[in-house]
């Protein structure tokens, strides 16, 4: 790869010169050229040697790039990865299972969500309103407490135990009189919900709702999202409840599989 000044595109307002070397040496990476030297990358992309050295040692620090401890060449760090990982988590996951929760919602009269997980809470991405009288009080941007809510389960369940240590740390206030409080009681739930890869609010967030959800996958395994669907109490008997959850759990995978995730 050789980018010659005369043959680079006409340079923007705002246009940073340094943030355009830096990527550009990331780029210099690829399948046929996995590892370079800080002289082959200055050569090949007609840098100074010194300014290509001090490029490599910032992205080094963040991460983007590493150093082979065998014979001292640069390769692309752990920290692009991760943003690949991010970009294909992203990948419009709400169009994706759009259509599932819409044949969801067909299939079991009910209201459907997605949701992301944030910093503790949970955030709606989209929803699929079920024609019924009783409507679920939500809307796409809602953000609602993670530890009593069926999706916030299934997302806070697979965050790090750090995260999960925060959030009990801030307390588990109840909402109704089924909400779990207990910080032991809640890390037993989440690791239920762990095994069995789906959650169930059970009234925890809002008296005579009940609510099943189960995790969406990326193409890296990673869960990116959750699914769920509430419906009222009265329409909630045990035989019904066991029936959503296979309904929800099975709508997950097909998203997941949609999004790149290969089950093991």
């Amino acid at each position: 790869m050789s980018l010659k000044p005369e043959h680079a595109a006409p340079r923007p307002s705002g246009f940073i010169q340094s943030v355009d070397r830096a990527l550009t040496i990331l780029e210099y990476f690829s399948k046929d050229r996995p590892e370079a030297g800080v002289s082959d990358i200055a050569r090949g992309l007609h840098l100074n040697k010194s300014t290509a050295f001090g490029l490599l040692c910032t992205l080094e620090r963040r991460g983007y790039v590493e150093q082979n401890p065998d014979n001292g060449r640069y390769r692309l760090g752990l920290r692009t990865l991760e943003l690949g990982n991010a970009k294909l988590a992203g990948f419009d996951v709400a169009g994706v299972a759009h259509p599932v929760l819409s044949s969801l919602v067909d299939q079991l009269g009910e209201t459907a969500h997605l949701a992301v997980y944030d910093r503790g809470e949970v955030v709606y991405i989209d929803k699929v309103e079920a024609d019924n009288t009783l409507k679920i009080s939500s809307f796409v941007g809602k953000r609602n407490p993670s530890y009593c809510t069926g999706v916030g389960k299934c997302l806070l369940a697979f965050q790090p135990a750090t995260e999960i240590e925060r959030v009990i740390g801030h307390g588990l206030l109840a909402r109704t009189s089924k909400t779990i409080v207990d910080p032991e009681a809640f890390k037993a739930e989440l690791a239920r919900v762990r095994r069995e890869d789906r959650a169930r609010d059970d009234e925890e967030f809002a008296e005579g709702l009940v609510c099943s959800a189960s995790p969406l996958r990326d193409s890296s395994g990673l869960v990116c999202a959750a699914i769920s669907v509430s419906a009222p109490t009265i329409r909630s008997d045990p035989e019904r409840v066991a029936f959503v959850d296979r309904a929800v759990s099975e709508a997950a995978k097909a998203i997941s599989k949609a999004l790149g995730y290969k089950s093991s």
